[in-house]
């Protein structure tokens, strides 16, 4: 019988750059609800710390929910007018961020100051509901399009690196339009409430902010879809034909969802995804409180330090593909790890952190994190490797871990700090405790790796029950 073997996929460089336009909009939104979501509804709104804890609660969970959901049909359904099944949910998943985003950054309409501030929440709940299943179904669709559209994996490593390229691109972004803002703000606004601190008189500047970012996403988005043809992975009669093959002439399976629950590098990759993820995304979220609260920093500070950190970031994914073929992903993701732990260390040992020092520790933040989020989605396109029929589960498993456990740790944290302010110190124990007890955490399941390297170890049929 004759044997099924898959093609050689490869991209152009400006099939690459398509593709990575994809999860601009994404970035855009992740960028300003993780760095400015608190900020603007505790020191904007005036909302507590425990009800802004809760709002972004609400949002990882319903990611969290959402994402695994998402992965699961986006694999068994089929796409809308020959658009392919990822890009039709890429698609669904872009029309809800644009139309719910806005709103977030928006005060609740018909609300006054004496408004209960849980009628505010269930004011927000659904825009942020609609966001986050928008957003974690552009995510799956477009990070399940790695191992479809290229096959080797240094192909999927540079294909990760350009996706994560633009996401620093859309960070740098968000905070040079931030900075932009506010500069114009200080410098033609003639209103005496606006003061170098954070309070009622920006909300029209988070406002502006949110519409311009997704009207500029929204531009990506269609680039994307104009420029990346979707191939199928496996179509049913190769499903068949992979089915009726003997092991010998065809000894890897076509896995089904139920099947990767099974596999203990599937457990291994998940855990260090969820490591990763809490590094980047609870250092984004709380380095505007740090910066504000612990170093008393003016507030155009929010804008400057992240966009150093992506920079560095940006300057560092250029060089990940030579360094990860001559050292390998694993040992380039410790190389990320340890930069991480450079960062904390240097913020927990030195208390007082002036203005200046501030931009080196965020320049190993910046490096570190952006280092270790392209090594993680290079473990996870190669854990995935071809069975890409089962691909968005996975990817949806991977980030359903992340959302949890970032809403969790959010949710901690606030409950633990005290309102109105918290002490100097508290966010930047934060900072420190959280990046580097993350850090020492992955690197224990990279150990794990390096013992038991990532691949598929069980052998299952394509038609098993």
């Amino acid at each position: 019988m004759e044997q099924f073997v898959p093609a050689d996929r490869s991209l152009s460089v400006c099939g690459r750059l398509c593709y990575a336009a994809g999860h601009f909009l994404n970035d855009l939104c992740a960028s300003v609800w993780f760095t400015y979501l608190l900020v603007y509804l505790h020191s904007v709104l005036g909302l507590q710390s425990s009800s802004a804890g809760v709002m972004l609660l609400i949002g990882q969970i319903a990611d969290g929910v959402c994402t695994p959901l998402v992965g699961y049909e986006s694999d068994r359904t089929e796409g809308i007018l020959r658009h392919g099944k990822r890009k039709t949910w890429h698609l669904l998943g872009t029309v809800c961020v644009c139309v719910s985003f806005p709103f977030i950054f928006m005060p609740c309409l018909a609300c006054s100051d004496i408004t209960p501030q849980w009628v505010q929440i269930l004011y927000f709940s659904p825009f942020i509901i609609i966001f986050q299943f928008g957003w974690a179904a552009t995510q799956i669709s477009h990070l399940s399009l790695i191992p479809e559209l290229v096959s080797r994996e240094s192909a999927k490593v540079e294909l990760t690196a350009y996706r994560y390229t633009f996401t620093v691109v859309a960070n740098i972004t968000v905070y040079t339009v931030a900075w932009l803002l506010f500069h114009f703000q200080s410098q033609h606004s003639m209103d005496p409430s606006i003061t170098d601190n954070l309070g009622q008189a920006d909300i029209p500047l988070f406002r502006v902010l949110a519409l311009i970012l997704v009207a500029i996403g929204a531009l990506f988005s269609l680039i994307f879809h104009i420029g990346t043809k979707e191939h199928t992975s496996v179509s049913e009669t190769e499903s068949r034909l992979i089915s009726s093959s003997s092991q010998e002439a065809f000894p890897r399976p076509v896995f089904q969802w139920k099947h990767w629950l099974k596999e203990p590098s599937f457990y291994q990759v998940a855990f260090l995804y969820m490591c990763t993820r809490l590094i980047a995304n609870l250092s984004q979220t709380y380095i505007s409180v740090y910066l504000t609260n612990s170093l008393m920093l003016p507030k155009n500070f929010i804008a400057i330090i992240p966009l150093v950190m992506y920079v560095s970031g940006f300057v560092c994914s250029l060089l990940l593909k030579p360094v990860s073929r001559l050292i390998g992903v694993s040992i380039t993701y410790l190389v990320g790890l340890l930069l991480v732990l450079g960062f904390a260390i240097w913020v927990f040992v030195d208390v007082k952190l002036g203005a200046e020092s501030i931009f080196a520790a965020a320049v190993l933040l910046g490096a570190g994190s952006a280092t270790i989020l392209v090594m993680s989605l290079s473990m996870t396109a190669m854990l995935i490797g071809e069975q890409t029929q089962s691909g968005a589960f996975v990817y949806g498993s991977m980030s359903l871990t992340d959302k949890v456990a970032n809403g969790v740790g959010v949710i901690l944290i606030q409950s633990i700090s005290t309102d109105p302010c918290c002490p100097a110190w508290f966010y930047r124990d934060v900072m420190a405790t959280v990046t580097g007890g993350v850090a020492v955490a992955a690197a224990l399941c990279l150990l794990t790796i390096l013992i038991w390297p990532i691949k598929i170890r069980n052998n299952w049929c394509s038609n098993s029950q």
